[in-house]
């Protein structure tokens, strides 16, 4: 009787100290991403210089900031692969893979996302963009005129359609409606900070 006891014991203390690292894991990842001292904003409607990746062709573009080692990062390659077949025809996506622990391919990004996009690893761009965290999502008109610039939705797995942030941007965009105003879950930068991408 008392090794059953004992073992029930250690089994619930197992038991606590697993629930206890998910749900720190989980608390953390849900905390705004700590804006960085020297951080520069740049205001929406601002035009974005980026000539080193981005040509002027009448087009929208959309960039991604990724990390393959952010847990928030690979948890919404699902969404991003998906707005990437829904609207590849009339916008121009890209991702900016930004890991410094790491050396990555073109092709094993291009891989994960199962789509042939264009793929930079420059921390400049982030910058340019006024990016401090990744997963982020950077919306530009055909202008590069910052549109839209925040998260993908309010849940990490990306599936309360009811907060689709940046899917509603593109549409917005795309019927040519001003952009629309969004609560501080879509513009506030949540997941893992630069310049290591790390909580």
């Amino acid at each position: 009787m008392r090794k059953k006891i004992l073992l029930s014991l250690w089994f619930i203390a197992l038991l606590l100290a697993i629930s206890c690292l998910f749900w720190q894991n989980e608390f953390k990842y849900s905390l705004p991403t700590p804006v960085p001292q020297n951080y520069k904003n740049i205001a929406m409607g601002s035009k974005i210089d980026l000539d080193q990746c981005c040509a002027y062709d009448n087009k929208p573009i959309f960039v991604h900031f990724f990390n393959p080692d952010c847990p928030c990062s690979r948890f919404n390659v699902p969404h991003v692969s998906g707005l990437i077949k829904k609207y590849g025809d009339k916008i121009n996506f890209k991702i900016v893979v930004l890991n410094k622990n790491k050396n990555y391919t073109i092709e094993e990004i291009q891989q994960k996302f199962d789509a042939k996009i264009p793929v930079y690893f420059e921390e400049s761009i982030a910058k340019k963009c006024g990016v401090f965290s990744t997963p982020q999502a950077v919306l530009m008109d055909a202008s590069h005129n910052l549109y839209y610039r925040g998260n993908y939705n309010k849940t990490r797995y990306c599936t309360d359609s009811q907060s689709n942030y940046a899917q509603m941007a593109i549409d917005s965009l795309l019927n040519k409606n001003t952009a629309p105003l969004f609560n501080a879950l879509a513009l506030r930068a949540y997941g893992c900070s630069l310049p290591k991408c790390t909580k």
